[in-house]
This record gives C-alpha cells, structure tokens and sequence, in this order.
C-alpha cells in the first residue's frame, strides 16, 4: 500500500502560521486547540482561520506574504450559512363561516348554551367537527337567521 505524502517542497501556511501563534502566545488555550485539531484533523474550519489569521496578524515578525496566502486560504472556503425556516403556519386555521353562523346566532340569542359553548372552542382554536359545523348550520336554518 502506497502512503501519499506531501512533497518537501510542498508549503503549508496553516502550520507555519500556527507554530508561530505558538511561540508567541505559549498559553493560549485557542492556540493549542486548533493546532492540536490540525495535526489530528489536517484540517481546520474557516471561523478557525480567521481567529488564527487574527492571532498571526497581531506578530510582528510574521511575513505579511504569509498572512496573504492564509487570508487567501480563508477566502477560498464555502461560507456556510444556516438555512432559513419557513414561517410557522397555525397548526388549525379557523373556519371563517363557522365563525359567521356562530356571531348570527349569538347576535339574536347570547344565551343559547350549545353555540356559547361552540364560541369557546373555535376562540381556543379547536377545530369544529363536521357534525358540529353541521349542527351550526341546523341551528341557523330552524332559527331563520
């Protein structure tokens, strides 16, 4: 089985930049981690580099050559953006005509138990069965409303 491995040629700006985020912030625990990270991973995340590209900009003796190619690094990167929900719809729309026939027997009868009772529950957003939209309907029809 072949192992492929890097050139010595090859240049890796990301471990350059973080060995010399090491020795100039010894006990960064930010540091440690994602150099720790990288040579587990060989990789780290965009928001990793830019908080490394933020350390390596603040040394003084780092190549602003080497700070190019790392922000260069970081611009070729996917941006990944969380997807937007959709708006939340109610889980029960309420039956505009029930609620009509309700507000017409009421209007003529605010007393009539059964209708004050079906009131109550379509403000609660409970859905109406059929048999008692139905029976809304039949009470409309005997009332003549």
């Amino acid at each position: 089985m072949k192992q492929v491995n890097k050139k010595p040629s090859d240049l890796d700006i990301i471990n350059e930049a973080l060995e010399a985020c090491i020795l100039a912030y010894p006990v960064s625990s930010f540091v440690i981690s994602i150099y720790q990270q990288y040579q587990k991973r060989g990789s780290l995340s965009k928001k990793q580099l830019q908080g490394l590209h933020g350390k390596a900009a603040a040394i003084k003796d780092f190549s602003p050559a080497k700070l190019a190619t790392l922000e260069a690094v970081i611009k070729k990167m996917p941006n990944r953006f969380k997807s937007e929900l959709p708006e939340p719809k109610p889980l029960y729309e309420k039956d505009k005509v029930a609620g009509d026939i309700i507000d017409a027997i009421l209007a003529k009868y605010p007393q009539h138990k059964r209708v004050l009772f079906l009131q109550t529950k379509y403000n609660n957003n409970q859905p109406l069965t059929p048999v008692e939209i139905d029976e809304l309907k039949n009470f409309k029809r005997v009332l003549k409303i």
